[in-house]
């Protein structure tokens, strides 16, 4: 269930000394958990998958306006916070803010799955 192609892993991700998280492995890392979703249940995951797949792409396409400079997260956060639209909806900021949280439900969710529990509805 959880291969992933070598590099998309969140824990394969190098951080740059004082800059941070590299926005383009971060994004890599974070498509290759929509398949997962999938397998998960297509159904039960869908309104988790459209939130998903809408943020990640919300931040690239930040990061593609200008890759060298927002070639990390950090980069796209302050950038946006200098220029006065972090909290802007649909602004980059906002987006990774709702990632981060669809990360940590999953992390929750498959840390229930794991210790072994059975029921879906009790895991979420």
């Amino acid at each position: 269930l959880f291969l992933l192609v070598p590099g998309t892993r969140f824990s394969d991700i190098e951080l740059r000394e004082e800059e941070g998280i590299p926005t383009e492995e971060f994004l890599e890392s974070c498509y290759a958990i929509v398949p997962v979703l999938d397998k998960l249940g297509p159904t039960v995951f869908a309104p988790v998958k459209m939130d998903f797949v809408g943020n990640i792409k919300k931040i690239n396409q930040k990061f593609i306006t200008n890759k060298e400079e927002f070639d990390t997260l950090q980069k796209i956060v302050l950038h946006e916070v200098n220029t006065g639209v972090a909290q802007v909806r649909n602004s980059a900021t906002e987006a990774l803010l709702w990632l981060k949280r669809g990360l940590k439900f999953l992390k929750g969710f498959l840390t229930e799955v794991k210790n072994g529990e059975k029921n879906i509805q009790t895991a979420l």
